[in-house]
């Protein structure tokens, strides 16, 4: 009897409570929405009466408080801050709300009195919550204090390390984050990963670049037998397109270590990928001599070979002796190791070399067959003789039969890259030809290719057929363009400059004319005329109608006065004129590098 009559009473008292606390609720509500309209005298009115209410004191509290910091009632604030401190002795939140409410008073000596005490009151467990108190009010300085001192109470210079990292670069103190993250390698070397990953998010202008390589100089110098800083100064110099200085310190790392050779090998790859030839060829050279008896020896040996062709390929005028001695290189490579599966490559560059520079395609069409027959040939490999062969046929004017070897790859080799380079020279063909309609239903599939540099080169070519043709309801021009670029392709230069200038006189003024100066420019630079070559390239850059080609232009030409007419102080201009133009140019990064190196303030 006695249970049921408490139960009734207690049952009653909800009963009468649940209308109170919807009221309560409905009034916070409103309070929020007073606020967010800037009505703060309406939300201060509900928050104070609401904030006596434990139950809701956690979810009123911050709202009140920037209630009344909006309506610049500071005494109010500061009242209820030190009220709630009183009342929640241990929790930092409420300690650096005081020193806010003293900021926007305008007592800033309260306020860093008031936030220092809270640094110096702070135990060890209390660090990362005190920092995340600071950070949440985006008192950035503070948090990196917290961390700091955390350091002092800890008697431990690693502690809080990805913690202050993450806030420097968030903040983007990359004078203070260097040191940081290296400090975290210097303990972990294991971090290696999570430094490049932290630095290639955070290090976007030259001069981080060059703070972070002085430090990792000195270090590698204090502390020779950490790898990773030697690893992370590979990593720079690649990020930086330094290939030559990322190969040297790959060099040092392998004498030390004498482990194979991979990194230096890797090195090479990369740099021929990227047209330093120099860099290839010494890392190559590298691991010839020094592991004869190693797993990369036989490639090492190919690719060095290979090296020195693209380099003689693209030293121009090109040497035709130079050439006969890569085939000689070839040859003695062949008679080395055999004719076998393995040097399937070798006899499609002496194909190569046989027919685009010494003019014996017949010699070049034996070698390539050889390579197609090999017995257990890489598929990959065949397919790519294949494609060579084609060029061949084009080279003699044969255009079906190159057309029906591309199909052939394009077929065997679907969805592949190979395949898709099989396309984009059906393509070009179909250009050649002046079929663009068929041209561009092959390189709208290829525009979105896997390889990027396929999908690159079907975008160029697109776009200048499309560019060209758009705007004319004729294709005459564009069609004795594209004629012209198969005599180029030929390797017939001094009818493709006929030709050309026989457009300019043709057709002024039509949108194929910066196209044209291009190639005209292409063509003195293969010949060696390289004084001709810069006034063809000076037409597109001196005239602001050829927006499109004139960063190509001017690098161009900025290239060609330093390596060909060997003027730097005119190349370094170029560079500087292009840096500033054409700041999101494809060759900005290239041109500063090559600016730096003639300015003379390359670190070593």
């Amino acid at each position: 009897m006695r249970r049921n009559i408490l139960y009734t009473l207690l049952l009653s008292l909800l009963l009468l409570a649940a209308p109170a606390a919807r009221a309560q609720q409905q009034d916070l509500e409103l309070a929020r929405q007073y606020f967010s309209q800037g009505d703060y005298d309406k939300a201060g009115e509900l928050y104070s009466r609401l904030i006596n209410n434990d139950r809701l004191f956690q979810a009123v509290y911050p709202d009140y408080l920037n209630t009344l910091l909006a309506q610049r009632d500071h005494k109010e604030a500061e009242k209820l801050v030190k009220k709630t401190i009183k009342r929640f002795p241990d929790n930092p939140n409420f300690e650096v709300d005081l020193g806010r409410v003293y900021q926007a008073s305008g007592n800033k000596g309260a306020a860093e009195r008031q936030f220092d005490k809270l640094l110096q009151s702070m135990n060890p467990e209390g660090v990362i919550v005190v920092a995340n108190a600071f950070m949440q009010h985006e008192l950035f300085d503070y948090a990196e204090k917290a961390y700091l001192r955390g350091r002092e109470l800890s008697k431990d210079q690693t502690s809080y390390t990805r913690p202050l990292i993450a806030l420097y670069a968030y903040r983007q103190k990359n004078d203070k984050l260097i040191p940081e993250v290296l400090n975290l390698l210097q303990e972990n070397e294991s971090e290696l990963g999570y430094v490049q990953s932290r630095l290639q998010n955070s290090l976007k202008e030259e001069e981080n670049f060059d703070l972070l390589e002085k430090e990792l100089i000195l270090r590698v110098q204090q502390n020779p037998e950490k790898l990773a800083y030697s690893e992370m100064l590979i990593w720079l110099y690649i990020q930086r397109k330094d290939f030559y200085s990322a190969l040297l310190q790959a060099r040092a790392v392998d004498k030390r270590t004498r482990t194979g050779g991979t990194r230096v090998m890797e090195l090479g790859t990369i740099s021929l990928k990227n047209n330093d030839y120099e860099g290839a060829i010494e890392a190559f050279q590298y691991i010839v001599e020094e592991y004869p008896d190693g797993p990369y020896y036989l490639v090492a040996r190919q690719r060095l070979i290979n090296a020195r062709e693209e380099q003689v390929e693209n030293t121009f005028p090109v040497d035709k002796a130079k050439i006969q001695a890569l085939i000689t290189d070839y040859e003695a490579l062949l008679s080395e190791v055999g004719r076998r599966p393995e040097t399937v490559e070798v006899l499609q560059h002496m194909a190569g070399l046989y027919a685009f520079h010494l003019d014996d395609k017949e010699k070049a069409i034996a070698l390539l067959q050889e390579a197609i027959n090999m017995p257990r040939a890489n598929p990959s490999l065949v397919a790519d003789s294949k494609l060579t062969l084609g060029d061949i046929y084009l080279l003699k004017g044969e255009p079906w039969e190159s057309t029906l070897l591309y199909s052939q790859v394009e077929k065997s080799h679907k969805e592949t890259p190979i395949g898709h380079e099989a396309k984009l020279r059906n393509a070009r063909l179909n250009y050649y030809n002046g079929d663009f309609e068929l041209a561009q239903a092959h390189l709208d599939i290829l525009k979105m290719a896997t390889s990027r540099e396929i999908a690159n080169d079907a975008m160029d070519l697109s776009l200048l057929i499309t560019d060209n043709t758009g705007l004319d309801t004729s294709t005459v021009a564009m069609e004795e363009y594209a004629a012209i670029d198969l005599l180029i392709f030929q390797n017939k230069l001094p009818e493709a400059l006929v030709a050309l200038d026989g457009l300019l006189q043709k057709y002024p003024g039509h949108s194929l004319t910066d196209e044209i100066y291009f190639q005209k420019a292409n063509i003195y630079e293969r010949m060696g005329e390289f004084n001709l070559a810069v006034e063809s390239l000076q037409q597109i850059v001196g005239n602001p109608q050829y927006d499109i080609l004139s960063d190509d232009a001017l690098y161009r030409m900025a290239y060609i006065y330093e390596e060909n007419l060997n003027d730097k102080a005119k190349a370094q201009e170029l560079y500087n004129e292009l840096l500033v133009k054409h700041q999101g140019s494809v060759y900005a990064a290239e041109a500063r590098k090559r600016f730096r190196n003639l300015r003379g303030d390359k670190l070593n």
